[in-house]
């Protein structure tokens, strides 16, 4: 009984006291946001065509739907061509903020916003790339994930070094962002435009609010643990989301799995063999020949395609087991998206399966990133050095000033 409390204590301090998977998480964020971004671009020529008024799915059809489905999207709220290139562009800039990371947690929201807009506007437009990047849009909201390789990363690091100098900036730009996204979502509820979806309406609100509830405590709390209390349910909620994460990808490819088990074109190789063929997913005809002239190839890969699927759920307790299995998954995809001309399908899926990748191999991928980076950034100036501390800069105590803790009701943190 001792044994199962003190485990059980551990379990609950770690996810109490951290956000697991940080790397994880960014890898995540970074997959989706990148994915959604080079979709966006690249069908940028075409966008009146997909989510606009030159598409066959009328603004009329399209309005009914959602009036019978409750879904969310803010480009039914008006038919203006402008508007409509407003969201998009703006789609567009969330996409690339949430790339780099900067002020993670209202990017994180706004891109959610972003993808609901446009794949709600045209549900017969995606496939199941768009299908997972929809719900890990919602799913990212809830996760820190901007906690490494990110700009409030950079940021963070930079209030701290301020701090330890004694200098404590005032961050005048959350709080605006925060007042125009608030009078915007108030106008919004009072013309009526959230009324058919509560969830994301509700979420929104309780993301806002909880950023007021942040940036309060930091500022007038007296002591630290109001903000402790805050961190903790940030990191549960964060770990929490982090685990149906997980769950959404293992149940993909155990479904998937187990649905090709029972088809007849899974069997007998038809499934992989068919799509070669068709002129829409060949852009490289040749490439589509040589993969199914061979039997024996298009077997290996239907049966290992298969086998990988169901078993990866069950591989999750046994490291070096699952690195092999997530290794095949993901050269697949790439597979995929060369030989059948699917790179978002593919991207997106790779994305998902990140969440399971090594906390030191994403390190050592840092670590390679910073390093190339460092070589290809144009050297600058000498660093200065600092200059000799005045008697009066040490105390009698003999603690230098920089060291000393900040004063309450300093600036608060970034939350990322």
């Amino acid at each position: 009984m001792n044994r199962l409390s003190l485990a059980l204590s551990r379990v609950i301090a770690r996810v109490t006291d951290s956000a697991l998977g940080p790397h994880q998480t960014a890898v995540i964020r970074i997959g989706f946001a990148l994915t959604w971004l080079l979709f966006l671009l690249r069908e940028f020529p075409h966008r009146q065509e997909l989510y606009g008024p030159d598409g066959p799915w009328e603004w009329d059809l399209a309005d009914q739907l959602v009036t019978t489905n409750d879904a969310f999207t803010v480009l039914l709220w008006s038919e203006s061509a402008l508007w409509f290139e407003s969201v998009y562009a703006l789609a567009v800039l969330w996409s690339l903020l949430l790339l780099l990371g900067w002020r993670t947690r209202t990017m994180s929201v706004l891109f959610m916003v972003g993808v609901l807009a446009l794949q709600n506007r045209s549900v017969f437009v995606g496939d199941g790339g768009d299908n997972v990047l929809h719900l890990m849009s919602i799913y990212l909201v809830f996760t820190r994930c901007g906690q490494v390789w990110s700009l409030d990363a950079r940021r963070a690091r930079r209030l701290k070094e301020a701090g330890a100098r004694g200098e404590w900036p005032r961050d005048r730009v959350g709080p605006v962002l925060w007042a125009v996204l608030g009078l915007l979502l108030v106008l919004a509820t009072l013309a009526g435009r959230t009324d058919s979806d509560w969830f994301i309406p509700a979420l929104l609100w309780t993301v806002w609010l909880a950023q007021a509830l942040w940036w309060l405590v930091g500022r007038r709390a007296r002591t630290g643990e109001p903000r402790i209390l805050l961190d903790v349910v940030a990191n549960i909620v964060h770990n929490g989301a982090l685990l149906v994460i997980m769950a959404e990808a293992c149940l993909v490819y155990a479904t998937a799995g187990w649905y090709k088990v029972q088809g007849s074109r899974w069997q007998d190789g038809t499934a992989v063999h068919y799509p070669l063929q068709l002129e829409y997913f060949s852009p490289w005809p040749a490439l589509a020949d040589l993969l199914s002239a061979s039997g024996t190839m298009v077997m290996l890969v239907t049966y290992a395609t298969v086998a990988v699927q169901v078993a990866f759920p069950f591989t999750l307790f046994n490291r070096r087991v699952k690195n092999v299995l997530l290794s095949f998954m993901i050269f697949e995809h790439a597979v995929i998206a060369v030989a059948l001309g699917l790179p978002f399908f593919s991207l997106a899926m790779i994305a998902a399966d990140a969440v399971f990748l090594p906390t030191s191999f994403l390190r050592r991928l840092g670590d390679l990133a910073a390093h190339a980076y460092g070589r290809l950034r144009p050297r600058g100036g000498r660093a200065r050095v600092p200059g000799p501390r005045s008697p009066a800069d040490v105390p009698a105590d003999g603690v230098p000033v920089e060291a000393a803790a900040p004063a309450p009701g300093g600036a608060p943190g970034p939350r990322t």
